[in-house]
């Protein structure tokens, strides 16, 4: 079948609003699952029954699952089918989900929260079946409503759960991923077409074992470098481990018939350019998920606490996710017509003005509720055109995975926050009741990286091309 009767054959018996809707609900519960957690992270030693250093696993796992079946599972989708892709992705959440409120220990949540962890690819693979599903005129705005699930189903699931953690049992927190995800897999099943655009070829497993390998060296030594110790002996060897895995990685895919990624398409300078600035914005965004919540539920008299319950926290958070629904709409329009490289570089601005916003004013609930608002409106932009401009500089054999690579490296951008802020935080800290806490000085601190990040990444997007060589790709350039 030719490249337009696959088209055709995509888009001719489900309504297409319908299958955005459903493809954004469930990048709305896959973005869940990465907040699910958090209003019990602290308490996880009492509840467990174990260590710290083990419950940070119940964490760290689903980010080391996440940022290594992102790239392969978007392959997958372009080779064996999307849709099939991502029924097995949200399987697999169910699935973790049954486990962690079934189990009785640490083993079993942490199995769980790895199962829970793969389902962070059914977004870059909805945004591609969106590609394959929509025409031009409508893509921009439906690929800044699915960018935004990431923002929005952490943000408005977090007070969701802190609600239960307070008033229910911290069970029904993996009861409630389980039932969301049977909800979505239904719908997947009925509404999202099948997927008739594929790549031939084999599926590389050397590959995605030596990327898997590689990223969990290096994730390991960001997120757990802390505990470690920066300079210890298993920081070291994950680290320089993992590079070298994926140095080696990388001659391997050189010289590979069917790679898993083709380095040469993400070597192109959009391709390149929006990935480096994707772990920027990783990192800014991540990096109010950290300090915030902090922050606002610390003690008044640690210098820089508001004193907040952890309910009232949650909501006070909550608006970065509904702003970044709001603004989908405001965001295709303005792919349409001044382009995905100036929304970029107009999100990641934002960001920074949010963070030296914090800098300026954060010693009220409502300055913190400001800058959220203004972090929304940045990395929903940002979100929004990332996207946007890697399917209009890659083959559309490739959009999957090529997304897949762009939210790997958010995701990087992320743990790289996670860590830097958990060190500094820990390292800049008062007694307050006989108990250390962040000062005042910590959060400036992180600010400041937060705010470099963001101007780094804004100057990334201004070095994009204006107009990048597209091969084979069926999307008009506006970028």
């Amino acid at each position: 079948m030719g490249g337009r009767d696959d088209r055709r054959a995509l888009t001719t018996s489900t309504p297409k609003w319908l299958t955005v809707g459903v493809l954004a609900f469930t990048g709305l519960c896959s973005a869940y699952m990465f907040t699910l957690v958090v209003p019990i992270q602290a308490e996880l030693p009492h509840l467990l029954n174990a260590d710290r250093d083990d419950t940070a696993w119940v964490v760290t796992i689903t980010l080391l699952v996440a940022a290594c079946a992102t790239p392969i599972s978007g392959r997958l989708g372009d080779m064996y089918g999307k849709r099939r892709i991502v029924l097995v992705l949200i399987g697999l959440l169910i699935a973790g989900s049954l486990v962690a409120a079934l189990a009785g220990g640490i083993g079993g949540v942490v199995i769980g929260r790895a199962l829970q962890g793969a389902t962070t690819g059914v977004i870059p693979l909805g945004i591609a079946i969106m590609r394959d599903v929509l025409p031009p005129a409508r893509l921009g705005t439906a690929v800044a409503l699915m960018s935004a699930t990431m923002g929005v189903g952490g943000a408005v699931g977090l007070p969701v759960s802190a609600l239960i953690v307070e008033h229910l049992n911290w069970h029904l927190l993996f009861w409630l991923a389980a039932a969301l995800g049977v909800v979505a897999l239904v719908l997947v099943a009925l509404f999202v077409p099948p997927s008739t655009l594929r790549t031939p070829g084999r599926f590389d497993f050397v590959g995605a074992a030596g990327l898997a390998a590689g990223l969990v060296g290096v994730l390991l030594a960001i997120s757990r470098g802390a505990d470690w110790g920066w300079l210890s002996p298993a920081t070291l060897g994950s680290g320089i481990g993992g590079i070298l895995i994926l140095l080696l990685w990388g001659w391997y895919q050189l010289r590979s018939a069917d790679p898993l990624l083709d380095l040469r398409v993400a070597a192109r300078p959009t391709v390149l350019f929006t990935n480096l600035a994707a772990i920027g914005m990783g990192f800014s965004l991540f990096g109010t998920n950290v300090t915030l919540p902090q922050m606002l539920e610390l003690p008044v008299e640690s210098g820089a606490g508001l004193g907040q319950t952890m309910f009232v926290s949650a909501l006070i958070v909550m608006p970065s996710g509904l702003v970044m629904l709001v603004i989908s709409p405001l965001s295709g329009w303005l792919e349409r017509t001044l382009g995905a490289r100036f929304m970029l570089a107009f999100g990641t601005g934002a960001v920074g003005v949010s963070y030296l916003f914090l800098l300026l004013w954060s010693s009220e609930v409502w300055h913190l509720l400001v800058a959220n608002i203004l972090i929304g409106v940045g990395v929903g932009f940002s979100f929004a055109a990332m996207p946007m401009l890697i399917m209009r500089a890659v083959p559309s054999h490739e959009t999957g995975a090529s997304n897949g690579i762009n939210a790997l490296f958010r995701s990087l951008g992320t743990s790289v926050a996670s860590a830097v802020m958990a060190a500094v935080l820990a390292a800049l800290t008062v007694n307050v009741g006989g108990v250390a806490v962040p000062s005042r000085d910590a959060f400036v601190v992180c600010f400041w990286l937060g705010a470099a990040a963001a101007v780094g990444a804004c100057v990334l997007s201004l070095l994009i091309p204006r107009h990048p060589h597209i091969e084979h790709a069926s999307i008009p350039d506006r970028a």
